[in-house]
Order: structure tokens, then C-alpha cells, then sequence
């Protein structure tokens, strides 16, 4: 990639680093903070760039989140990548950040298992090639949408139209004059769903298994992510009437259309793990009938799908948005790290007691921005490892950072 520092030698004599699994905007913005606090870090990527999953995201994907509550440790975004910034210009300021920060970074390396070094000292990473990396501590930042994920639907190897997931959907131009059904209506489902009918399907239904909160992105210019940041501590009953108070003023009621209110809380189901669907188009769509909400599929019969309320459509193609499994089960499931859901148990500057040095950053999607998060994330751990590994930073490192004109920031800012 131009620009970046060449990867160092995996096999170099230099003091062991800190090995950084991934290099999204988690494990840059990790190699980014520990690099900046004297800890020397290294991070492994198993594509062949940096923002692998951004590059394969769908065309027309923004942030959800604002340009400037966005930005990762050190380095502002760009003031002409808008508000809302798109999918290509994230993936140029992931770019741009690995070379800012200088970050020592190995492409096309995958790791596959993470073992304790023998005696407790460090970690052992056992990655493609059959190498065996030497780490002071690990850094795991492989994203929360890691490996897609398709219900076990019954007679889906009968389906006679084009089944694919959201990751493999870029655009709306093979589906032109074409029945698409959307399956699932979280914030991928529903901005795909406003995007197949914006772009020329003849049809577009989308299937609800549980109605989701529906947001404004900003309302009189306010963004929906500072209030994610204002309720964040609050306690969960109180804000759940704030947001059905909020609904009921910014959001049309959306059950004549099909779409009925949630009965769960907001915030209740964001600490299921559901956040709220935010409006790029998607209340429009279902008044004006372009979009369709349906029931759930609960089956596949040749040609046709079968809903949870015993209808049956033929859709010509079918978008599953179902979501991605985290995938860390070969990786550290057997250090007794994951909860029963696959998820890291700690995050941030936590590690857990079993597993000294050992940190998860990027696995979780709250209301208040997963960048934004990620950035916190970042300098707690950090700080933590620089006390853990007692390392001094340099300040004068930051006196050598290239100029590509544009500024750093403080993330909490």
C-alpha cells in the first residue's frame, strides 16, 4: 500500500512487540495509541490492506456516526468527507491513519491461535506459514462483523432464485426491474431494502422478525449519536421512556404500513444487543409502498418462501442481513475468554484474570458510535499495557509523523 512503512521481519531479533490482531479501525487505532506511549506494536492482517471489511461494505454505506466523533487517536477526519462519511473515504482515512502513525504493519498473515508462552511470559501466535510469533501481549481487533452469518433456514438448498448474504450485496443495479426480498431489518437490512428501491427493483419486501426502534440520524441538526452519548450511563428504564417519547414526536407510526412500534424499550434491547434502525430513507420508503415489510421467513420451498404468518411469496433474490458471527472460537475459545454467545467476556483496558495480556477491542456496538468506542478503547488499553510492560513513552516520536495536512485530534473530543 503505498505510503506505509515497510513490513517489518517477523522474525527479527528486536525486543518483543505487542502483536495487534487486525487491522481495522479497532487495531490500528490500538497499534496507534500503544505506538504513541513507547510500546512498540505490531499489527497482523490477514487480507492484503488495511479496512478489509470496509472495502467489501455495500456502496452506498455511511458512517451512522458524525465525521468528528468519528475519528480515531491523532488524526482528525478530513472536513470534506462531509458529516456522514461514505465507505470509500473511510477506507482513505484508514489508509492514511496507518501511515500517519508509522505503523508497523504485516498484510497477508493470519493468525490462528493464540497459546499462553510457556511460564506465563507473553503469548504464542501461531499464524499461516507455520509461523510462531513471540508477543509481550496480544491485541485482538479481528471486527465485530467477522464471519457472515445464515440461519439454518429449512429447504434452503431447494431455493430456486439467487440467495446471498449482505456482505456479497454492493449495489442495486443486477436486481433492476427484478422481486428482491431483504431478510432482516437492522440498519444493514434496512439501508439495503431503501437501496434496492431507489435503484430500479420492481419489488421490495422486507422481512421483521422483531420490529426494531426506528431513529432519525439528526433531528434540527442534532445527531442521534451525541444523545447515544448523553443516556449512555442513565439508567435503562428512564431511558426507554425517553425514547418511546422521542418516537412518538420524530418517528410516524409505521403499523398500517406493517411495521408496528417495538414493545421492548430501546434501550432494553440494545443491552440484548439490538440498536436502534437509523432513518436513511427507510420510513419514506415504507409509506410511499416502495418498501414492504413482511413477516419473518420460516422456510424455503423451491421457488418460493414461506413466512412465519403462512403466506408465500416468490421473491427473484434474496438479501439475508443476518448479521456476523465474531469467530474467536479457534482463535482463543479454548482460554476460556467468550461468553456463551461468542463475544469477549472484558474489552477495552480489562483483561481477564486467566489470561493476563490478553485484550479485545471492537466487539461491541453501542448506541454511543462503535468508532468513537474503539478510540476510547484504544488509549485504555493503552495505558494499561505501557504500566503492565512499564514503558516510558517518547515524546519526541510524534516530532517525526509525516504531514499529509491533516490534523491530529483529541478522541474524546
Amino acid at each position: 500500500m503505498p505510503g506505509v512503512p515497510t513490513p517489518p521481519d517477523l522474525t527479527t531479533t528486536q525486543p518483543r512487540p505487542v502483536y495487534v490482531i487486525g487491522a481495522g479501525p479497532g487495531g490500528l487505532a490500538a497499534a496507534a495509541a500503544l505506538r504513541a506511549r513507547g510500546v512498540r506494536a505490531v499489527v497482523v492482517e490477514k487480507s492484503d490492506a488495511v479496512g478489509s471489511s470496509w472495502r467489501n461494505h455495500y456502496d452506498r454505506l455511511h458512517l451512522h456516526t458524525t465525521r468528528r466523533l468519528s475519528a480515531l487517536p491523532g488524526l482528525a477526519m478530513p472536513r470534506r468527507f462531509g458529516r456522514w462519511v461514505s465507505r470509500d473515504d473511510v477506507v482513505r482515512y484508514l489508509e492514511k491513519y496507518a501511515e500517519f502513525h508509522e505503523l508497523e504493519l504485516v498484510t497477508g498473515v493470519e493468525v490462528t491461535r493464540v497459546d499462553p508462552a510457556p511460564g506465563g511470559d507473553g503469548w504464542l501466535l501461531h499464524a499461516t506459514g507455520g509461523r510462531v510469533l513471540d508477543a509481550r501481549a496480544v491485541v485482538v481487533a479481528t471486527g465485530f462483523n467477522h464471519t457472515p452469518a445464515l440461519p439454518d433456514w429449512p429447504g434452503l438448498d431447494t431455493y430456486a432464485g439467487r440467495l446471498l448474504h449482505a456482505r456479497d450485496y454492493r449495489n442495486a443495479r443486477p436486481y433492476e426491474g427484478r422481486d428482491v426480498l431483504v431478510v432482516g431489518a437492522g440498519n444493514t437490512g434496512a439501508e439495503i431494502a431503501v437501496d434496492l428501491a431507489e435503484g430500479g427493483a420492481a419489488r421490495v419486501r422486507l422481512a421483521v422478525r422483531t420490529a426494531p426502534h426506528v431513529v432519525r440520524r439528526s433531528t434540527a441538526g442534532w445527531p442521534a449519536q451525541r444523545t447515544g452519548i448523553l443516556v449512555r450511563r442513565l439508567p435503562v428504564r428512564l431511558v426507554d421512556r425517553l425514547g418511546a417519547l422521542v418516537a412518538k414526536a420524530s418517528v410516524p407510526d409505521l403499523a398500517p404500513y406493517g411495521l408496528p412500534r417495538p414493545t421492548t424499550g430501546l434501550y432494553s434491547r440494545v443491552k440484548e444487543g439490538a440498536i436502534p434502525v437509523q432513518d436513511v430513507g427507510l420510513i419514506d420508503a415504507v409509506r410511499a409502498g416502495r418498501v414492504e415489510p413482511v413477516a419473518a421467513v420460516a422456510s424455503f420451498e423451491g421457488s418460493e418462501v414461506v413466512l412465519a404468518d403462512g403466506s408465500r411469496i416468490e421473491p427473484e433474490a434474496v438479501v439475508a442481513a443476518t448479521g456476523y458471527r465474531r469467530a474467536l472460537e479457534g482463535l482463543v475459545g479454548h482460554l476460556d475468554v467468550l461468553d456463551g454467545r461468542g463475544r469477549p467476556r472484558t474489552h477495552g483496558a480489562r483483561t481477564p484474570a486467566q489470561a493476563p495480556g490478553l485484550y479485545f477491542t471492537g466487539f461491541s456496538n453501542p448506541i454511543s458510535g462503535m468508532f468513537r468506542e474503539m478510540a476510547l478503547d484504544a488509549e485504555k488499553i493503552a495505558k494499561s499495557l505501557s504500566r503492565r510492560l512499564d514503558v516510558r513513552p517518547d515524546r519526541s516520536a510524534a516530532d517525526h509523523l509525516p504531514d499529509i495536512g491533516l490534523r491530529p485530534v483529541d478522541p474524546l473530543a
